[in-house]
């Protein structure tokens, strides 16, 4: 009799021991991105080449409409993993998660003018107004002209709007410039021919840059550095091929995301891809180091963050350059 209680104990604990995350498929891990070619690319690839479950992981993905609402997710328990654009960077700074890959450098925001504005320099944006999506990477964008002008914020009059809103108030002409991003000003050219460029992210470079990157919850990270290190290699090994394959890149992303090709078509051209040889290389001397202090210090002028941390604190250098170490 008791060795048949001891067998039917045994039997209920069989379970209990596959719910740690564990099953034929592999280790689940809970991966939050965004819907665009920056924000799904190289998830598109490791799905196209099966890098998940040869590294022995089953990936449960998510569609997010922004970076801070993966952060929170992240914060809830409800991700392991996520995907965040510049513009959101100060979260993890400020440790609500860990940054764990660079994935690429965003060139894609503008500060822009109607024609009928007649401003030609971000200088004569004093006193009109300027459509901004607070917070974005194309309010980081702003923050630095208007300081190479030497302006600041409040020179000018700010409209914060959402992303699709700046498209119809520039169109429209309610706003005389904006502070906005490929592929929106695509779009905001069919409806507004000669719209005058004033400002992009390659005239701050390589002295600034504007990094996207994966992020994972600080438990996760904590917990379970050895998933995680699996998963940055998968990352790593998606992103050679998004690195070497980018025109292909973009059909296998709006693929994955279920939007016509032509809609990610040229995409890839706004934005700069490395190999993950190169981000080893630039992890281990210094210069995403450098990316991230940047971001901060911006995100301290726009009132983000009170002080710049030293990105030691929340970008997990080791665990990149070691990830594909046995």
């Amino acid at each position: 009799m008791r060795s048949l209680r001891l067998l039917a104990a045994s039997l209920l604990l069989l379970p209990l021991a596959a719910c740690g995350g564990e099953d034929d498929g592999g280790t689940t891990v809970k991966f939050g991105y965004i819907a665009d070619f920056s924000g799904a690319a190289t998830l598109a690839a490791a799905d196209r080449l099966g890098l998940w479950e040869k590294a022995g992981l089953k990936p449960r993905l998510k569609v997010f409409t922004n970076g801070p609402l993966q952060i929170q997710a992240l914060g809830a328990g409800d991700l392991d993993y996520g995907y965040i654009g510049p513009g959101a960077t100060w979260m993890p700074a400020s440790g609500k998660a860990k940054i764990i890959a660079v994935n690429m450098l965003g060139q894609a925001d503008r500060i822009i003018a109607t024609p009928e504005s007649g401003i030609t320099s971000v200088a004569g944006l004093r006193g009109r107004k300027v459509a901004v999506p607070e917070g974005t990477s194309g309010d980081m964008l702003l923050q630095l002209a208007l300081k190479k002008a030497g302006m600041t914020p409040k020179d000018v009059k700010r409209v914060p709007m959402d992303p699709s809103t700046v498209v119809t108030a520039f169109s429209s002409g309610k706003v005389d410039a904006a502070a906005i991003w490929y592929p929106l000003i695509d779009t905001i050219k069919k409806r507004t021919p000669g719209l005058v460029e004033l400002s992009k992210n390659a005239d701050f470079f390589p002295a600034m840059s504007f990094p996207s990157s994966f992020v994972a919850r600080n438990q996760v990270v904590k917990d379970d550095p050895a998933t995680v290190r699996k998963v940055i290699r998968v990352l790593q090994q998606a992103n050679d091929w998004v690195d070497g394959h980018t025109a292909e890149a973009e059909t296998t992303a709006a693929a994955f995301v279920k939007v016509p090709p032509a809609q990610f078509k040229g995409a890839s051209a706004v934005t700069k891809t490395f190999s993950s040889a190169e981000l080893t290389r630039l992890t281990g001397d210094g210069t995403v180091n450098g990316w991230y202090k940047g971001l901060s210090d911006i995100f301290v002028a726009m009132g983000k963050l009170p002080s710049s941390p030293d990105p030691a604190a929340y970008y997990t250098a080791s665990l990149y350059t070691n990830a594909g170490s046995k």
